[in-house]
Order: structure tokens, then C-alpha cells, then sequence
């Protein structure tokens, strides 16, 4: 479904698992960005009410997720950590297009949102299957299927306002570039991406 190009290198749950406070402090800074994210999208292409109603939502979702992690860490006595620098979507976004239309750039946006959440939904279905805890398993679970739902909905979104064939086309280029950033970073267990 994800279309990923490369796919996680399997140990990383091994890592993340002897790394549960690193992990889960991780993940609940990706879950901020993500809300932030979705407002700077709902600020930036205001004038398009597709994006507005359907993004909305999500921020308070994705900072629902950001509470259940916090929950989670409190539960399991452990504190949130410092937040880190995410090379990954830093890297992806370096891939927006320069000197193209208003358009092209929300698409790339549109993409890279789509992107990140494809691949947080991977990791976290290799989290739901993997990790010996049982209640972390279902944990990631849910998680995993909420950010299936949120990939969906940027390519939805992508399609609204821009040419399918378009989408495809940059989408497919999006894949390749994902691909070589992940073959570029060191596999830790401390981060989600």
C-alpha cells in the first residue's frame, strides 16, 4: 500500500526496544510536528477549504498522540527527554522544489507530509509485531493505523487541488529521493524516522 522503496531494517525494533525512553520521546516530539505541521499547512494555504476542514482535525489528533505517549512514558516511569534534531524530515524538506508555482510547492508539502507518514506508519507496524511487550505492540497498533489513514488523506488532498498524473508522477520521485535518505542515515534505535 506504503509504496516504500526501502524498506526498515528489521533490527531497528531490536534498538528501539532496548531504547524505550529514547524511542517514546522521539515519538512524541514527531507527534508535535505533526500537529505543527498541519497547522503551518492550514496558515499557509488558508484559501483552500479542502485543506482547512480536513487538516483540522488532525491537528488535534496529533496532539492527542502527543498526550498518549506522554501518558505512556508517565505509566512506565520514565521522563520526556530532550527533543533531537530529525535529520530524516529535515532532509525531506530540503527536497521542496525551488522556482516552481504556488502549486507545486503545496504539492511537495502535501507529499512530504504524505512521505513521513507512510514510514512512521511502517516503523510503527514493525513496533506492533515485534516488540516482546505486549501492551507496547498494541500500542503501535493503533498508532500505525492512524497514520495509514493520514497518508491517505494528504495524497487525497494532493489530488483535490493538483492533476492525478501529476501527483504520480512527483509521488514516484518522492519515493526514489525517501529511499536514498533512509540509505543515508545511521539505523538508531533512539529515533522514530
Amino acid at each position: 500500500m506504503l509504496g516504500l522503496k526501502l524498506p526498515t531494517d528489521p533490527g531497528w525494533v531490536n534498538l528501539a526496544e532496548k531504547s524505550l525512553q529514547e524511542i517514546l520521546t522521539d515519538h512524541a516530539y514527531c507527534e508535535q510536528k505533526a500537529a505543527s505541521t498541519c497547522i503551518s499547512l492550514i496558515q499557509t494555504y488558508s484559501s483552500k477549504q479542502e485543506i482547512v476542514e480536513q487538516l483540522a482535525p488532525i491537528v488535534t489528533e496529533e496532539w492527542g498522540h502527543f498526550r498518549q505517549v506522554l501518558a505512556e512514558l508517565k505509566k512506565r516511569n520514565l521522563s520526556l527527554g530532550k527533543q533531537r534534531k530529525d535529520e530524516y524530515v529535515n532532509k525531506l524538506f530540503q527536497c521542496i522544489r525551488r522556482n516552481v508555482t504556488s502549486d507545486e510547492i503545496m504539492l511537495d508539502k502535501l507529499l512530504i507530509s504524505a512521505m513521513i507518514e507512510a514510514r512512521s506508519c511502517e516503523r510503527f507496524r514493525l513496533l506492533s509485531e515485534g516488540l516482546d511487550d505486549a501492551e507496547m505492540r498494541e500500542f503501535y497498533r493503533g498508532f500505525m493505523e492512524s497514520e495509514a489513514g493520514h497518508y491517505r488523506l494528504f495524497m487525497d488532498l494532493a489530488k483535490k487541488y493538483l492533476p492525478e498524473e501529476k501527483v504520480k508522477q512527483r509521488w514516484l520521485e518522492f519515493l526514489e529521493l525517501e529511499a536514498g535518505i533512509i540509505s543515508s542515515l545511521e539505523i538508531r534505535g533512539d529515533r522514530m524516522h
